[in-house]
């Protein structure tokens, strides 16, 4: 049965035939949904994409209230999902291996899609419904022209966090003459200024199941999110600093890290990884790419940058402390404290096709990598230098009661102090320590439990329950490490 998917649509207008495009691309659970022409609907499929994907008018559907702003939004992210793009950021053919589905029937570019007939508030509408089907598609996406198009999408807003992140760090005054990238010296403190901006927002994952609900950010994104006084993970804080330095024509390079990965790095295996998606029995190399940082060559200078955060030390290392940590002379790791646990991070240069093509695949290939961010590498939805709250998630009373054991002992050990809710409240001593702490994230972490729920049953079937798991950690503040 064909449903408006998406609750935004825009408003349909009366005594009209309403022709309305939906596009749904099922990986990254992003939604699109818009009015037509009149006389579009018989369009054939590639008709359709070219002009309501490739080129939509999207300023004018949103003139004419043909368009919801997030769909808007959805519809440029669905863009990059399916074309490819030059270094100008101009789009060009669909990626090699693209389809579209109508329900479970593919559908050739040169067909006209199907026209379902129902019924909408009450008024007569037809949808042409369409799935985006990205299965079989390479690894080919363009970073130069991909970052381009998103900085020049909203420049404004994104260089006014450039230049807010940089008088916060160095003043207004000093701020003029850094942008002017002059001197080497005002480079390293433009990246030096971005990168503590990233490093300072939160670590989190709960506005992965609040707002725009997105499943995994890209480096625009992400920035979008810091602005709106949220965060993110290692992999999208990365991923938004690199997004930023790129517009200045700073050169860089994505560096990964994991606990106790001594090296050599096992790229063809990352590779093969990559390619078949089959962890089973793979932990051994996924550690390596566990976390990730960036390596600059800033006129000659390489600084180290680690603005990731989650309790992991700053880092700005250059030239011969950068060394100390990526080569492989008495090489030193850098130790970390996240959660419980001192952790050893090594850190190593690696071919960049392997971390582009994982942070694709975790944009646009993995189905549930929201959860596997929350569940699989347990980084919970929120982390800070004084508490770490992580869903319990579980489908019967006695695996409820297994696992809320399993996080009083491993606190325990650790000497924490941790709670585990009844339900899906902050209503224990320490859950209200933590709302009076952080009231804006609690609020959010709150909201955050009904789409967890869906995604959850979405992934592993009906009948799950959540409470939540807060622990207080006794993490001192991540010492800097800039030299």
């Amino acid at each position: 049965m064909i449903k408006i998917k998406n609750s935004g649509f825009a408003p349909l207008v009366e005594n009209t035939n309403n022709q309305i495009l939906q596009l749904w691309d099922t990986v990254s659970n992003r939604r699109c949904t818009l009015r037509m022409d009149p006389g579009d609907a018989y369009l054939s499929l590639g008709g359709l994409l070219d002009k309501y994907l490739k080129q939509p008018p999207i300023s004018q559907l949103l003139q004419e209230s043909r368009i919801t702003q997030p769909s808007a939004a959805a519809l440029y992210a669905m863009q990059d999902l399916v074309y490819l793009s030059t270094d100008a950021g101009e789009l060009k053919d669909m990626f090699s291996g693209m389809a579209f589905k109508e329900g479970e029937e593919s559908l050739a570019l040169d067909q006209v899609p199907t026209n379902h007939q129902l019924q909408v508030e009450g008024q007569d509408v037809s949808v042409v419904d369409l799935t985006i089907d990205r299965i079989n598609l390479q690894y080919s996406r363009n970073w130069t022209g991909f970052h381009r198009r998103k900085w020049l999408r909203n420049k404004s807003r994104y260089s006014g966090f450039v230049r807010d992140s940089l008088i916060h760090e160095f003043g207004s005054h000093e701020t003029d003459a850094i942008l002017q990238l002059g001197s080497t010296s005002h480079k390293i403190k433009l990246l030096k200024g971005l990168a503590k901006t990233i490093w300072d927002a939160q670590f989190e994952n709960y506005s992965r199941f609040i707002g725009k609900k997105l499943v995994y950010k890209s480096g625009d994104e992400t920035i979008d999110n810091i602005m709106e006084g949220a965060g993110a993970i290692c992999s999208e804080k990365v991923q938004a600093l690199k997004f930023l330095t790129d517009h200045y024509g700073l050169q860089s390079e994505y560096i990964i890290a994991g606990e106790n990965a001594t090296g050599p790095v096992p790229v063809e295996k990352l590779r093969e990884l990559l390619t078949t998606f089959d962890f089973r029995f793979s932990k051994r190399y996924m550690r390596f790419w566990q976390h990730t940082a960036l390596l600059y060559d800033i006129d000659g200078t390489q600084v180290l940058v680690d603005a990731t955060n989650g309790n992991i030390p700053f880092l700005f290392l250059k030239d011969d402390a950068a060394e100390r940590i990526l080569g492989y002379q008495k090489k030193l790791p850098v130790t970390v404290k996240m959660v419980e646990a001192d952790e050893d991070f090594y850190y190593h240069r690696v071919p960049q096709d392997i971390p582009e093509n994982f942070f694709f695949a975790l944009e646009g290939w993995v189905s549930f990598s929201d959860l596997m961010q929350v569940f699989d590498n347990e980084l919970g939805l929120y982390l800070s230098r004084e508490f770490y709250v992580m869903p319990l998630a579980f489908k019967s009373e006695k695996e409820f009661s297994r696992e809320r054991q399993e996080y009083l002992d491993v606190a325990q050990r650790a000497g924490l102090e941790c709670s585990v809710t009844a339900d899906w409240t902050l209503d224990s001593h320490l859950g209200e320590e933590f709302r009076r702490s952080e009231p804006a994230v609690a609020d959010k972490i709150l909201r955050a439990g009904g789409h967890l729920l869906t995604r959850l049953d979405e992934c592993d079937g009906p009948g799950h329950q959540a409470v939540l798991v807060i622990m207080k950690l006794l993490n001192q503040p991540p010492v800097q490490r800039d030299r």
